[in-house]
């Protein structure tokens, strides 16, 4: 169990929060990781897990953000400034840079969706060359500017129109009809297996984050399997938790 104080805890839009953990322990923190946070009610035993959007090293602070799904986020937002929090992590394996971090030269596209947009602004960081992100949003978006302010080339679309075009990021992606050498993404089911399909159309390797339900974060209790394929061509079940989230495109079966 980890311990950190709150430093900030608030609305970002009428729908999304935004919170801030601070720890004295500063661990490695891999892009696509999440924490499991604990409720303070005693009635919500399960922790629920918040992707980690943003890992500031050098002051010790987890940056969360989070949506109103349940009970348990729904509490989150009653958090205050000074109040402690407990939680496990970084669990998770993040995405594959200990094995390959693009190179300067290559192309890369982020796409994300809804809450699976917080966890590719951590990992925007990391990619040393040319870097287009391509987001979708219900309503209102999020971290624009946070994507702008790391030299990310940055296009966005709300499905009520908000942004003046009606649409899902998929149509975006036709519209600019962008080019890449490498894929990240993550998002709801739906947008994630359109960028699996678009992207094998376009020979384009993808990791793939994956948003699932869970209870234990740390592989115990086989709530969050998910299916992909095994060596042998044929299945096999996964943790999303323990295994992924992060998963290479590849593999994934949804």
């Amino acid at each position: 169990m980890n311990k950190g104080i709150i430093r900030k805890n608030g609305a970002i839009t009428r729908e999304i929060y935004e919170m801030e953990i601070q720890v004295d322990e500063r661990r490695d923190c891999r892009p696509g990781q999440f924490l499991n946070l604990y409720c303070k009610d005693g009635s919500r035993i399960l922790p629920r897990p918040l992707s980690i959007c943003e890992w500031k090293k050098d002051e010790g602070i987890y940056r969360l953000v989070y949506k109103i799904i349940g009970e348990g986020t729904k509490e989150f937002t009653d958090w205050k400034a000074g109040d402690e929090a407990l939680f496990l992590g970084p669990l998770g394996n993040g995405f594959f840079l200990d094995e390959r971090i693009p190179s300067t030269d290559e192309k890369v596209l982020l796409i994300g969706g809804g809450v699976g947009v917080p966890p590719l602004l951590e990992l925007s960081k990391y990619i040393p060359g040319e870097k287009s992100v391509f987001l979708g949003f219900e309503k209102e978006e999020i971290l624009i500017d946070d994507f702008k302010n790391i030299g990310a080339e940055v296009h966005s679309i709300t499905t009520d129109g908000t942004k003046g075009t009606r649409g899902t990021v998929m149509d975006l992606l036709g519209e600019k009809d962008k080019k890449a050498d490498r894929i990240y993404t993550c998002g709801p089911s739906g947008m994630i297996k359109a960028v699996l399909k678009w992207a094998e159309e376009h020979s384009i390797p993808v990791e793939v984050s994956l948003e699932e339900r869970m209870a234990c974060g740390i592989g115990a209790c086989l709530v969050c399997n998910c299916k992909t394929k095994s060596k042998n061509e044929e299945w096999e079940y996964k943790r999303v938790c323990k295994d992924g989230p992060v998963f290479s495109g590849e593999e994934v079966i949804l």
